[in-house]
C-alpha cells in the first residue's frame, strides 16, 4: 500500500504553519512543510520538530515554474502521488488601499496565476479520491465584483478557464493603462488586486472540481476568517491555530459530496455565485476590530 502524503504550499509561518501542525497530529501519512525561503521553511519545521511533530520539507516557490518541476519530481520519485493537497501560498502586500501596477501583477501571480502552475504540474499527481483545497478569502466571493459584464461572465455555472483569465487580464489592463474604475470592485475599490485574484481562485476551484469529477476528486475554496498574521500585520479576530480548524475539517473530515464548495470559516457552505450577498471584504472590519480590541 502506498504512503499518504499531505502537502500545504506557503506554510512556514501563520495558518500554513497551523495547519501543518493539525495534519501531524491527526494524518495517518508523510506531511509536507513547503516555503519559498528554504531558511525560513527549516526553521519552522525545526520549532515543529521541538513540539514532537515530525513533517518533511521541501523548498517550493508557486510562482516559479522550475521550482515546481523540482518539487513534483521529488515527490512522484519518492511517493508516487498525494492525497492531499493545501494551496495556501498568498501575499496581500498593501501599502495602502490602492497599488501600483507592478504591484498588482505581482499580488495576482502569486494568489492566482500560482494556481495554473500547480493544476498543471502537481494536480495530475493527486490520487483517486484526493483533496484539494484552495485557501481564498471574503475578498474572493463574486461580490466583491460589481462590474456587470463580469458579473454576468462569472455567475455563469458553465464559467470557464478563459473565461476567469479574460478577467484578470481585463482588471491588470486597467491598472496599467489607467482605466481602472473604483465602482467595478467592492468597498470603493479597496484592495482590488486581492479581491480580484481571489475571486478568480475561487473561480477556478469549480472549473477544477468539474475536471477532477471522474476521479472522485474533491476540490473546495474557503475563507479561514481574519486571522492574526504577518500577512494581515497582526490585525484578526482569530489565532492562526483556530483559523486553521475549518481547513482541517475539509480535508480530513468533511462528507465526500463535498465538493466545488466556497466554505466560510465557520464551515457554511456559501453560494459563491450569489453576487447580490454580503459577503465581501469591507474595510469597515478592519475598523470594528480596532474598536474591539
Amino acid at each position: 500500500m502506498s504512503t499518504k502524503v499531505a502537502i500545504v504550499t506557503g506554510s512556514n509561518k501563520g495558518i500554513g504553519l497551523s495547519i501543518v501542525k493539525g495534519l501531524c497530529k491527526r494524518f495517518k501519512g508523510i506531511v509536507y512543510l513547503t516555503s519559498r525561503d528554504e531558511t525560513r521553511g527549516r526553521t519552522a519545521v525545526a520549532e515543529l520538530n521541538k513540539l514532537g511533530l515530525h513533517p518533511k520539507y521541501h523548498q517550493l516557490d508557486v510562482t516559479d515554474r522550475e521550482s515546481v518541476i523540482k518539487f513534483r519530481d521529488h515527490i512522484q520519485e519518492q511517493y508516487g502521488g498525494i492525497d492531499i493537497l493545501i494551496n495556501n501560498a498568498a501575499i496581500a502586500r498593501v501599502t495602502g488601499c490602492y497599488n501600483s501596477y507592478e504591484e498588482n501583477k505581482q499580488i495576482v501571480e502569486i494568489n492566482y496565476k500560482s494556481i495554473l502552475t500547480m493544476q498543471e504540474l502537481i494536480f495530475p499527481l493527486v490520487r483517486n479520491n484526493g483533496r484539494i483545497l484552495n485557501i481564498s478569502s471574503d475578498c474572493g466571493h463574486l461580490s466583491n465584483i460589481k462590474n456587470k459584464y463580469w458579473i454576468d461572465r462569472l455567475s455563469n455555472k458553465n464559467l470557464t478557464l478563459t473565461d476567469i483569465n479574460e478577467f484578470v487580464d481585463w482588471f491588470l489592463e486597467s491598472c496599467k493603462n489607467g482605466t481602472f474604475k473604483k465602482e467595478d470592485i467592492a468597498d470603493n475599490g479597496t484592495v482590488a488586486a486581492y479581491r480580484v485574484a481571489k475571486v478568480a481562485l475561487s473561480a477556478i476551484t469549480m472549473v477544477q472540481q468539474r475536471e477532477l469529477e471522474n476521479r472522485n476528486i474533491s476540490v473546495n475554496s474557503m475563507h479561514p476568517g481574519l486571522v492574526r498574521t504577518d500577512m494581515t500585520h497582526g490585525v484578526g479576530f482569530y489565532s492562526a491555530d483556530e483559523a486553521a480548524e475549518t481547513p482541517l475539517y475539509v480535508v480530513l473530515d468533511a462528507p465526500e459530496n463535498l465538493k466545488g464548495c466556497y466554505i466560510w470559516y465557520d464551515r457554511r457552505v456559501l453560494d459563491w455565485y450569489d453576487y447580490n450577498a454580503d459577503y465581501y471584504f469591507k474595510t469597515a472590519t478592519l475598523s470594528k476590530y480596532f474598536a474591539s480590541s
